[in-house]
């Protein structure tokens, strides 16, 4: 019951942003069990088009996006895969000005199996979906979201 408390006692702007993480991430979630990835894809880039922070750019700090991300990924049924967390960043960071690089990468894992994971790059810092031995994975796609 604390850490709820300490949650509802946000200020506003940070409170929005952790709603906007929970509704973000439990939202594209599904989307992307019912619908295909490069469709959810056009529509999320649609959606960062139009859907810029209309406070002051940069008004809430990359740390603290990354936070409500894991946050809401800690309270979602089931968690939250590491496609699920850079898709939500990546719509979020977009909102309030941030550059950044999204990354999808694949390896090989134990017994030739393929194995595939995303995450998002800041100032050429790994933010989220970080892993120790990330740099087995060839990045298939490295978008860079600009303001």
């Amino acid at each position: 019951m604390n850490k709820l408390h300490r949650l509802l006692k946000l200020p506003g702007n940070e409170f929005r942003v952790l709603l906007y993480s929970c509704l973000l991430l439990n939202s594209i979630r599904l989307a992307l069990w019912l619908l295909p990835f490069n469709f959810l894809r056009q529509k999320l880039a649609q959606l960062s088009s139009v859907w810029i922070c209309e406070e002051q750019p940069q008004s809430v700090s990359v740390g603290f996006i990354v936070w409500t991300v894991n946050v809401a990924g800690r309270y979602t049924p089931s968690g939250a895969k590491c496609l699920v967390r850079a898709l939500t960043s990546q719509l979020l960071l977009t909102r309030y000005g941030y550059v950044h690089q999204f990354h999808i990468g694949v390896a090989k894992g134990p017994a030739n199996t393929l194995e595939a994971h995303a995450w998002i790059e800041y100032k050429d810092r790994v933010i989220v979906g970080w892993l120790r031995n990330l740099s087995r994975f060839k990045s298939l796609s490295t978008e860079e979201a600009k303001q």
